[in-house]
């Protein structure tokens, strides 16, 4: 299979599932507190370059499909492109992995619930929640994830030479 088709595939496949547990979990992946079980899948650029664009257009459609106000769908999906490009940056060590996009959506996440939103709470605070919701996904659940997909990463990640 030719490289840019597995490279597309992936990120394809990536950006679906990002999209359908943040929807299917809606009631908890959105607002003020936040706990995105799709989050987890920050993780993946660990293995794959291709999670990069993945998990942006997974976010923005999440984003888009949410109903969220232009200002999330702009500034909440470029934190999670932020975060992916600086995890595949960190990929060598994967305990660094998450640390990107912990700090991404919790500097620009606040900004967008406070301006887009008309969140009053105190900025701090607002960024403690969301730094909390983020640790969860990305180090408790990504973490897991990681875990489970070491030991297939050749076979889910790896792309095949072209015939």
């Amino acid at each position: 299979m030719n490289k840019r088709v597995t490279f597309l595939t992936q990120a394809a496949v990536i950006a679906a599932l990002y999209t359908v547990l943040t929807l299917v979990f809606a009631p908890i992946s959105y607002g003020e507190v936040q706990v995105r079980i799709s989050e987890a899948l920050t993780v993946l650029p660990f293995f794959t370059p291709a999670a990069i664009p993945g998990l942006f257009v997974g976010c923005l459609l999440s984003n888009v499909l949410g109903g969220c106000v232009i200002w999330d769908i702009i500034f909440g999906s470029l934190a999670t492109l932020l975060g992916a490009a600086g995890a595949w940056l960190l990929r060598r060590n994967r305990w660094l992995v998450p640390i990107p996009t912990i700090l991404s959506n919790t500097i620009i996440v606040p900004l967008v619930l406070r301006y887009g939103y008309g969140v009053n709470l105190p900025l701090w605070l607002e960024a403690a929640a969301i730094a909390a919701g983020e640790i969860i996904s990305s180090y408790g659940l990504g973490e897991i994830l990681i875990s489970a997909l070491k030991p297939v990463r050749q076979h889910l990640f790896k792309p095949q030479q072209e015939a």
